[in-house]
């Protein structure tokens, strides 16, 4: 059952048209169905066009308005070419969620540049593509709109996390987008704003990030309240920010991790003391997988 409709009237979003980069899977499709559920009209774009048309239908079964297109965000022109698709499906796009990701665990000596370079491009070069494209045309147009950047706690917390270096440097460099047009858009009436997540379960990052039954259970451990985040408490937290509910929220990043920053802002940095033998073996498990 979908909580958010204890939360809020079902209509909070009627008035929102929503871009959603990373929307077919993950915590960008449980936040593209919890949208959709408030009145949204949606516009979901990723790499793989199998699991977005799924994401799609489901929406429109359950009587909401949804379309999507295939889309690298990390090519400029690809992002342009989305906007104008879905402007021309679902209206006038008023929100944009920088949700898309990559992630992996590594010892950081063991990168190649192409491995850094694909997790900032999609995460970092995506986000700021496509704030800028829309940026420049809300501006243009004196539209009011607003932001919403998915970051991790460890760039909330300004700490970074070993083992996943790729993921902190891209992760900071949005938070500090998000935080730097907010001073510098806020006269335009445009928002941004973040929300940090803690350890979600989803099927895509979760065997790259959890890849064991008994580091599941120890980070579960870890955490303050003894578990991991559920779906909806993160998209109930999104349809918030991106409300008329929130109107003076402006720069702002929300951690939603149960406190597990407070014990240690460092996520996989107690990956330290895994021995290379353990290592070895995860890293030649994700050859295979790849």
């Amino acid at each position: 059952m979908d909580r958010g409709a204890f939360l809020f009237q079902s209509d909070l979003l009627k008035s929102k048209a929503i871009f959603l980069t990373g929307g077919g899977t993950g915590l960008g499709r449980s936040m593209a169905l919890h949208f959709t559920s408030l009145g949204a009209r949606l516009f979901i774009v990723g790499r793989r066009p199998e699991p977005l048309k799924s994401v799609c239908e489901e929406i429109q079964r359950a009587g909401g308005t949804a379309a999507f297109a295939s889309c690298d965000v990390r090519d400029y022109a690809s992002v342009e070419a989305a906007a104008k698709n879905a402007e021309s499906q679902i209206g006038k796009i008023n929100i944009l969620v920088n949700n898309a990701a990559g992630n992996f665990m590594a010892r950081t000596e063991k990168l190649t540049p192409n491995a850094f370079n694909a997790v900032v491009g999609i995460v970092l070069n995506g986000s700021f593509n496509c704030t800028h494209v829309f940026g420049k045309c809300w501006i243009d147009k004196k539209q009011p709109a607003t932001v919403l950047n998915i970051v991790t706690t460890y760039a909330a917390a300004n700490c970074g996390s070993g083992f996943v270096v790729p993921s902190a440097c891209a992760k900071a460099g949005v938070l500090a987008l998000t935080t730097s047009l907010a001073v510098e858009w806020g006269k335009h009436h445009i928002r941004l704003n973040a929300i940090a997540p803690g350890p979600f379960p989803t099927e895509g990052a979760w065997s790259r990030l959890m890849p064991s039954t008994q580091m599941e259970e120890d980070r579960k451990n870890f955490n303050p309240m003894k578990r991991f985040g559920r779906h909806e408490e993160l998209a109930n937290l999104a349809a918030f920010l991106i409300s008329d509910m929130s109107p003076y929220i402006n720069g702002e990043c929300v951690v939603i991790d149960g406190g597990q920053w407070l014990r240690g802002a460092g996520e996989f940095n107690d990956l330290a003391t895994l021995p290379d033998s353990v290592w070895e073996a995860m890293e030649s498990a994700r050859a295979k997988k790849s």
